[in-house]
């Protein structure tokens, strides 16, 4: 039974992660060319800002220590297939994309933003990506 709430948790955090993970490039989108002191570039600060504090930080640290108790579950994934390690090499994508939004949210925080909407639009898409790749592994098993 605590397993299958385990994995629930798992599962939520996840959700809320990937909430983050998608809006907030939308978010660095709407910031791009907006004078700092700008009432929509203080406005956009603090909801950048929010976002990570209170929900990609939680959710994230939420997934990964969900997901290592899972993975030590016994008899629960067999290490020599490729599907486990697929589907980790796209949690370490979506761990580099959410340090790589810290960074960003920090720099619009300081005004020294230097990346153009179109390149936030792409990154966009990395996320949607990998959870493809996850949600396909961890399904197919393949």
């Amino acid at each position: 039974m605590s397993y299958l709430w385990l994995k629930a948790l798992h599962i939520v955090a996840i959700i809320c992660w990937m909430a983050g993970l998608l809006y907030l490039p939308r978010l660095f989108v709407n910031h791009v060319g907006r004078p700092l002191e700008s009432e929509a570039a203080i406005m956009l600060t603090g909801m950048e800002r929010r976002l990570i504090k209170f929900i990609m930080r939680p959710a994230a640290l939420v997934t990964i220590l969900s997901g290592g108790a899972l993975l030590s579950t016994p008899g629960l994934v067999d290490w020599s297939s490729i599907w486990i390690h697929a589907k980790l090499a796209s949690v370490l994508v979506l761990v580099v994309v959410h340090g790589a939004c810290e960074v960003w949210q920090r720099q619009f925080a300081a005004g020294t933003n230097r990346h153009t909407g179109r390149f936030f639009r792409m990154v966009n898409e990395v996320p949607t990506l990998a959870m493809l790749v996850i949600v396909g592994m961890v399904v197919l098993k393949p």
